[in-house]
């Protein structure tokens, strides 16, 4: 079960969201145009496509934008539950539009996705300023959404904040018989609570449902082509776009890529040992600052480790009324990684852990978690298993993973046995697998341009050259650095290649090493 692969972005869009006031949504009409755009000024414009048949009144939605908070437009579209059924339930989307700022010369819309899967592509649109170039946001009308099953969306529900609270916490690495029906029980009240909420749902939340969502919203924008940039399990969102569509491809930019080709297995190893590289890369900086967890890469690292193995014995201490498991120690770990300005608030946290205080601990993984005090602010916990189970072949039982455990172990010994277990949701998931793994080349697509970051904690840098070399016109950006993703992060070598590319339609150089 790949973990969610989005919390950069989701910090940038909490950020955002909070800056902006976007939480408060005023139903007044916008006196823009809704993103229409007079004839000739959008080279992207015209027909929109062919229009799959019995879609029709899908894709000739006219959706009322409206305001959502200072600069953004926020519509509802309503799409088939089934697309082997439109004539059958329907479901809805939300989105948010942040309007192009030079309105003459808007070259067309520019679709984002943050990825998880799970996380709110209204809250990415709402973070643009933050996300995305000047540029971008001078020529593009920034379209986020929330998935199928995510956010404001028609969405997934499946437990309460008290049953979640659980299941985050749960043993992810179980040591014994009873750990393991412990943790077993936990994932079947999760499945329980999906099918008793969500049941109908749940078989209609796959990527492939999800590019289909994407080609009705290109079409009732208007434009004949998609331009699409996908983050992290976005990548995989649009590369399955590709495959459905390809003809329809316009400019798409995969920042942070999953290779459609792995089992989830090889997937779980790869994201593993992920974790593993960041993590040495942090343990090495660490050093080399003389910060407080030692002088060598090793010494650090031991830390690390010894907090880890010492809250699986006994959790720590962490606000009073939650204790730090195992489980919350991993992610208070791992959530720092994604984002190399993060790194000096993971020394803190393993500092205070060492000397028995689980807070800082705590805080992270629930940042990561998107915990408040009040409750989940997000159903990205849920939608993650939703989407995963359903997207391709997972732990089928028990035995399974007993049988796997060695294998993952051995090539992490810290992180294997947590992304194993993670998968054991997926072996009780009342809705079945789709799909299964493959290669996608989107055989007839324009470019499609592939960003991966070599010490990527969540997306290995292996899996954008595999994505890259799969699709038929996929073209390879590599950038040599920390944390998770590319684009934005400060390399202007990559910020020069993605914004010609979007804006001008530059291809880059195959294999442009930045």
């Amino acid at each position: 079960m790949t973990r969610r692969t989005s919390s950069l972005v989701a910090a940038l869009s909490a950020l955002a969201v909070v800056a902006s006031g976007c939480g408060v949504a005023s139903r007044a009409q916008d006196a823009d145009s809704g993103g229409v755009v007079q004839p000739g000024t959008n080279p992207t414009r015209g027909p929109a496509g062919p229009v799959p048949a019995g879609l029709e009144k899908f894709y000739q939605q006219q959706p009322d934008w409206q305001r959502c908070g200072q600069g953004s437009q926020c519509a509802t579209i309503t799409v088939p539950l089934d697309y082997s059924k439109p004539d059958g339930e329907t479901i809805e989307l939300r989105a948010r539009k942040v309007p192009a700022r030079d309105r003459t010369g808007k070259i067309g819309t520019l679709f984002v996705n943050p990825g998880g899967p799970g996380a709110s592509g209204q809250q990415y649109a709402a973070a643009a300023a933050l996300v995305f170039g000047g540029s971008l946001l001078r020529k593009f009308d920034i379209v986020g959404w929330d998935p199928r099953g995510v956010g404001e969306s028609t969405p997934v529900r499946c437990l309460d904040t008290e049953q979640l609270d659980k299941f985050v916490a749960a043993d992810g690495s179980p040591d014994n018989e009873a750990e393991i029906t412990a943790l077993d029980n936990e994932t079947k009240t999760l499945a329980n609570g999906c099918e008793q909420r969500s049941g109908k749902l749940l078989p209609h939340v796959s990527t492939k449902d999800a590019a289909r969502d994407i080609d009705v919203l290109r079409g009732i924008v208007g434009d004949s082509e998609l331009y699409y940039f996908g983050a992290s399990y976005g990548t995989y969102l649009g590369a399955t776009y590709a495959e459905l569509f390809p003809k329809n491809v316009g400019r798409l930019v995969l920042d942070g890529a999953v290779d459609p080709s792995k089992t989830t297995q090889e997937n779980n190893i790869a994201q593993a040992k992920g974790f593993d590289t960041a993590l040495e890369a942090f343990a090495e900086d660490c050093a080399q600052r003389s910060c407080q967890l030692g002088g060598t890469k090793q010494e650090v690292l031991a830390k690390v480790d010894k907090v880890l193995t010492e809250t699986d014995a006994t959790p720590l201490p962490g606000n009073g009324d939650r204790e730090v498991t195992q489980a919350i120690a991993v992610l208070g770990v791992i959530f720092p990684l994604y984002v190399k300005e993060y790194w000096p608030r993971l020394e803190e946290a393993v500092i205070d852990a060492l000397s028995g205080n689980g807070a800082r601990l705590l805080a992270l993984a629930d940042e990561y978690t998107d915990r408040i005090p009040s409750g989940y602010e997000s159903n990205s916990n849920e939608v993650i298993y939703a989407v995963n189970c359903v997207d391709r072949p997972d732990i089928t039982s028990v035995a399974q993973a007993k049988a796997e455990e060695p294998k993952y172990k051995a090539a992490s010994p810290r992180f294997g046995a947590y992304l194993l277990w993670g998968s054991l949701a997926c072996a009780n998931w009342p809705a079945k697998a789709k799909d299964t793994p493959h290669p996608i080349k989107a055989s007839g697509a324009k470019p499609i341009v592939v960003i991966g970051t070599t010490r990527d904690p969540a997306t290995p840098y292996d899996w954008a050259v595999g994505l890259a070399n799969q699709l038929d016109s996929g073209i390879l950006i590599s950038r040599d650095g920390d944390g998770h993703t590319g684009y934005h992060q400060g390399n202007e070598c990559v910020d020069d290649a993605v914004e010609s590319f979007l804006l001008r339609g530059t291809t880059p150089e195959d294999g442009l090493k930045c």
